[in-house]
């Protein structure tokens, strides 16, 4: 009687033959396709103004100064930046304003830089947020919070 190669014995540690073990090639991929009716936008169509290619230029050295940062500190300064403007009042409210102002500043540069790609309700509560955080910022240097 014939031995096939499925009843040889394995090799120790080795895999039986259609199974993948931790080091062997990766499994094949299925090719992606965006849900049913959602399409990818166009956006060849769409020249950046020179406004938006001014904007990327001065942020693209910026934006690796932040990669190179540690993330922790990226959410720590401008969440301890937030809370001092917030708790900053009588003759300080001026340095809270100030703390507050460069939130705004940091939130609302990184609203325009992510402004192409955001959806159109992204866009609107994105909108909302810079315009309440200066409104804070406005208050803050009036002395009224």
């Amino acid at each position: 009687m014939a031995t096939s190669k499925g009843d040889q014995p394995r090799k120790k540690g080795s895999m039986p033959d259609g199974v993948r073990g931790p080091g062997g090639p990766p499994s094949p991929q299925p090719a992606k396709r965006p849900p049913q009716g959602i399409t990818p936008r166009d956006t060849s169509s769409m020249a950046p103004t020179p406004f938006r290619r001014r904007l990327e230029a001065f942020s693209y050295p910026l934006l690796q100064r932040l990669h190179a940062m540690p993330r922790w500190l990226i959410v720590i300064a401008p969440a301890v930046l937030l809370f001092l403007g917030l708790i900053l009042g009588g003759p300080l409210a001026w340095l809270g304003g100030l703390c507050l102002l460069l939130v705004w500043v940091f939130v609302a540069w990184l609203t325009a830089l992510s402004w192409p790609a955001l959806s159109l309700g992204s866009k609107v509560f994105r909108l909302i947020v810079v315009l309440a955080l200066l409104g804070v910022v406005v208050v803050k240097f009036i002395g009224r919070f």
